[in-house]
């Protein structure tokens, strides 16, 4: 997938990039807790969530990519589907919406996927890099 062994496959790095606009691109003031798209569009009745579903899916789509097990992508697609359902409950939606962070939680479960079968050209990868780094000290 990407040049180098041990290297994240893009479909990752694009679902990390993803989630972490949509759940904890801003930074609220004072409180130091971050909140990402999925919250704040998720304000707007009804189009806001289904808007914010639509691109959840794009995560799941990436891992479909991956080559994730089907048993892997109906935990993700179970984890939008609750976040997009939480949504719809007036105000205590949008206060679920601040903390569960269903987008972070399906990237986690690419990363665990892919770090598990991936895990010998990782560690030859960072140890490569060790052995650089030593001989250029």
């Amino acid at each position: 997938m990407n040049d180098y062994p041990g290297s994240a496959p893009k479909p990752l790095l694009k679902a990390q990039k993803l989630a972490n606009l949509l759940d904890t691109s801003v930074k609220i003031p004072l409180i130091n807790f971050r909140i990402g798209l999925d919250a704040l569009v998720g304000l707007i009745p009804g189009v806001g969530d289904v808007l914010m579903l639509l691109v959840s899916f794009r995560i799941v789509q990436l891992g479909k990519q991956m080559g994730l097990p089907k048993g892997l992508i109906k935990v993700m697609v179970r984890n939008c589907l609750l976040d997009f359902g939480l949504g719809f409950i007036p105000l205590v939606g949008d206060i679920a919406d601040f903390f569960y962070k269903a987008n972070q939680a399906n990237v986690r479960i690419m990363e665990k996927y892919w770090v598990s079968n991936n895990k010998d050209a990782i560690d030859k990868r960072t140890q490569d890099a060790l052995e650089n780094w030593k001989s250029a000290q």
